[in-house]
């Protein structure tokens, strides 16, 4: 099965406030901008990527899992991975960090002190076809 998504050369990307929004199930001050594709949980088919930003500050609360694949570039700010339900403790990573989690890896909580920009690729595992 081929990978479905649209072709784009290069062109700016607006991180201004138009576009972004914040994803299910997350607090408000981390939104998301979707560069490309889309993943469909329900039918568990798709994939995209996306820009995921967080304000200073700003911290989830509990860990997640997911049914699919997860690659993560941290671009820019700090992000700490770990830490409790009161933003408390965990590790704390640079810029140009990666991590690569299959489906069903719990990940998290996070959170960011000065704020962080992270480029996010998701996608199910794909069927031979």
């Amino acid at each position: 099965m081929a990978i479905d998504k649209e072709h784009k050369e290069f062109y700016a990307i607006d991180m201004g406030p138009d576009g972004w929004h914040v994803p299910p199930g997350y607090p408000d001050g981390i939104k998301q901008k979707i560069l490309a594709g889309k993943l469909d949980e329900k039918a568990k088919v798709g994939n995209r990527t996306r820009l995921l930003r967080f304000g200073p500050g700003v911290f989830t609360t509990a860990p997640f899992v997911h049914d699919y694949w997860e690659e993560v570039y941290l671009v820019e700010g700090d992000l700490t991975v770990g830490n409790d339900e009161n933003g408390e403790g965990g590790e704390k990573y640079q810029p140009h960090t990666y991590a690569c989690r299959p489906p069903g890896a719990y990940h998290g909580p996070f959170k960011s002190e000065e704020g962080c920009v992270l480029m996010e690729i998701h996608y199910y595992d794909q069927e031979a076809g």
